[in-house]
């Protein structure tokens, strides 16, 4: 794969680059090779590189919903980051990229008197992931403002409508049908600024006493289980504040698991593992990850 790096119009190439730093769990071995693209043409350029050399890849985001494991990834990681994040406005209608952050267009559409993704401000995503997954929070979801999504399908560039994405809960079409996501097309309504920057404080004030935002996580660890809370089983099992070396089941809420520091994926998992034996054996139901895991564990 030495001639990977040497080939131009796939962005920015880094070999053995660590996944640690580019999840918001900073956990996770390095990567074979990152490839960082600035423009459409460069992730087309990059698709159709790596499947030329049959070098298995995937796409990143923000890394907010994931886990990678200590061996890292064999293959290669396409970023869509930060040169992905142009945001635009016309009357109620908001395009943003896929790499820009739910904070900021969250922001960006308050600034512009335009209501409907309040509950998106503290999600710790791109459009992209919030795409793939249909992120949402406090009683919103991406699915209730999406009008279209502009995504990479094989080499054509298409617009998909809302209702053609089968956005469901934490699911949408894009990984089972291959897509990548390059930006989405949202419907909104003009408001006061000031009120809705208001909500947004107040969801944002929700979010700082009820959830551990000073310490790394990936967001809520597990689904939520069919009549329950998963947070609440947790607490009620007795587990709140439960740790495994530097793994930790938040005191502030239950339902995150947080890195104090040094925790490996194994210790995470360990720690994961031990909270969906304890509620499964004091209440019968088992907590499903809603993190994704991927990569490989260590060789011994």
């Amino acid at each position: 794969m030495k001639e990977l790096s040497e080939i131009q119009g796939i962005g920015r190439v880094l070999q053995n680059e660590p996944m640690k730093n580019h999840t918001t769990m900073k956990v996770g071995g390095p990567c074979d090779w990152m490839l960082v693209p600035s423009t459409e043409e460069e992730i087309i350029q990059a698709l159709k590189t790596v499947q030329a050399l049959n070098i298995p890849y995937m796409i990143l985001g923000n890394g907010s919903n994931l886990l990678v494991r200590d061996g890292g990834i064999r293959g290669a990681v396409i970023k869509i980051g930060e040169d992905f994040s142009a945001i635009r406005i016309e009357g109620e209608t908001l395009y943003a990229e896929a790499g820009a952050l739910l904070s900021t267009v969250a922001k960006r559409a308050a600034k512009a008197s335009l209501a409907g993704l309040e509950f998106a401000s503290g999600i710790p995503g791109t459009i992209g992931g919030a795409m793939v997954m249909n992120a949402g929070a406090y009683g919103g979801e991406m699915k209730d403002v999406t009008v279209r999504v502009r995504v990479l399908d094989g080499e054509t560039i298409r617009e998909i409508p809302a209702a053609e994405m089968g956005f469901a809960y934490r699911y949408s079409h894009v990984l089972p049908k291959q897509w990548i996501v390059l930006g989405a097309e949202f419907s909104l309504q003009t408001d006061d600024a000031e009120e809705i920057q208001a909500r947004i404080d107040d969801l944002t004030q929700q979010r700082t006493t009820k959830q551990p935002l000073e310490w790394p996580s990936a967001g809520s660890t597990f689904k939520r289980p069919e009549g329950y809370f998963a947070g609440k089983l947790i607490d009620d099992a007795g587990l709140r504040g439960f740790r495994y070396k530097d793994a930790q089941v938040s005191e502030k809420h239950c339902g995150f698991v947080i890195n104090r520091g040094n925790a490996s994926f194994q210790d995470i998992q360990t720690l994961i593992e031990s909270v969906q034996k304890a509620v499964y054996e004091e209440f019968g139901v088992h907590l499903e990850r809603e993190v994704k895991v991927i990569g490989e564990d260590l060789c011994e």
